[in-house]
């Protein structure tokens, strides 16, 4: 029974990669545009930290989304939000659930798993060794 289930492997990897994709480019649309109005921290200086990190967030998103440039992107998104992590969340305390960086703890090791396993299924990457 079991072996049938990991024939579906690729296909789930490529949900988890567009759906972290898909999440990761909104936090970059908030910071970028505004988008959706009251999302929090909304619109930031693009030539600030927080700029900076919104155009890898939306690029690297689309990227994942796609599945091009998988691995690439996924380990610049990875490494953004292990950046994320000790640079803005940990310094307000060791734990997670006070500093608010569950959600780059957890970015951080999907899309490093991400980069290690490559993007499964419906991929422009996999598309093109065809």
């Amino acid at each position: 029974m079991f072996n049938q289930v990991s024939g579906w492997s690729p296909r789930a990897l490529a949900a988890l990669r567009i759906v972290a994709g898909l999440l990761f480019l909104a936090h970059g649309l908030v910071k970028l545009f505004g988008f959706p109005e009251g999302a929090q921290p909304g619109q930031v200086p693009l030539l600030s930290l927080f700029g900076v990190g919104a155009v890898i967030e939306l690029v690297t998103g689309v990227l994942l989304v796609l599945g091009l440039f998988t691995r690439p992107a996924a380990f610049i998104a990875s490494g953004q939000m292990a950046v994320a992590y000790w640079m803005v969340h940990f310094p307000q305390s060791p734990y997670p659930a006070v500093n608010g960086g569950d959600a780059a703890i957890l970015f951080c090791f999907v899309f490093l798993y991400i980069f290690t396993a490559g993007p499964g299924a419906w991929s422009l990457d996999e598309r093109s060794k065809i």
